[in-house]
């Protein structure tokens, strides 16, 4: 079989096109760059998804940290300190137990127990706490300068909120919230381990490696080939965020214009 004949069988084998059954002996490298590439989908849709509905939710919350009324401060403190202060992993696992739990009650939650969406609830309200406390800290470093000119312009409630406010917030916190979601697409390799199940095989990237380092005994192949899937779409992360970042930043001088600096996170 040609290496293009696999990447036709293999290549959306984890979206349930193309062969039903995984190889069983001779291990290519095109296989293995394959399955594990089309396991690739499953990561991108986790944190492309989990981002992006985040980002809403993390601006919600940024503006209820930083609310007077205590109806809304509160439970926004309390929800940025619950899913920062427990771990990732510890998240998947009572998240599972739970959409377990209301599976047997109620057969609506059906399919919050599979990964497509249980899991991705998970990454979309821890990626919100994370993200919602860099926006808090880039609304305290608003330069009080900027809120006195809108004022002084007679800008008030929504509208200050979207000239002034929102796009020197998103400025201010994006070099670190471009961090995030490179931390965000690398956890996705966590829900092989979360417990919530792969329906049919379909799995994500981590799910082919190690089906090929069980198969092989040999894990020094698929893991850095998953790694270098990862450092691939980080680079495009850094790319995207950079565009946009001198987006936001066009109306300022070169010299003052903040850089992306990418500064991984080893351990959260």
């Amino acid at each position: 079989m040609s290496c293009w004949q696999t990447v036709q069988d293999y290549g959306l084998r984890a979206v349930g096109i193309g062969e039903r059954l995984l190889p069983r002996e001779d291990f290519t490298l095109c296989q293995q760059f394959t399955l594990i590439g089309s396991g690739m989908i499953w990561n991108i849709y986790f944190g492309l998804v989990a981002l992006t509905f985040g980002f809403f939710l993390a601006t919600a919350l940024a503006m209820g940290k930083n609310a007077q009324n205590p109806l809304l401060r509160k439970p926004a403190i309390w929800f940025i300190f619950i899913f920062r202060g427990s771990p990732l992993f510890i998240q998947f696992f009572f998240a599972y137990f739970l959409f377990l739990n209301l599976k047997s009650v109620a057969p609506f939650f059906d399919p919050f127990s599979a990964a497509w969406l249980g899991a991705l609830i998970v990454l979309f309200l821890n990626t919100a706490a994370y993200s919602g406390e860099i926006f808090y800290g880039a609304l305290q470093s608003i330069p009080k300068g900027d809120l006195e000119a809108a004022d002084a312009y007679g800008l008030s409630g929504w509208a200050r909120f979207r000239r002034i406010v929102w796009p020197t917030m998103l400025r201010l916190a994006w070099p670190a919230y471009t961090n995030e979601a490179i931390f965000l697409f690398h956890a996705t390799a966590l829900v092989f381990f979360s417990g919530f199940p792969a329906w049919q095989q379909r799995g994500d990237a981590l799910y082919y490696a190690s089906y090929f380092a069980d198969k092989t005994f040999n894990p020094f192949v698929p893991y850095p080939i998953l790694a270098l899937y990862f450092i691939a779409f980080t680079l495009v992360i850094v790319s995207v965020f950079g565009l946009i970042n001198g987006r936001l930043n066009k109306h300022l001088p070169n010299a003052t214009r903040s850089k992306l600096r990418l500064r991984p996170n080893l351990v959260r």
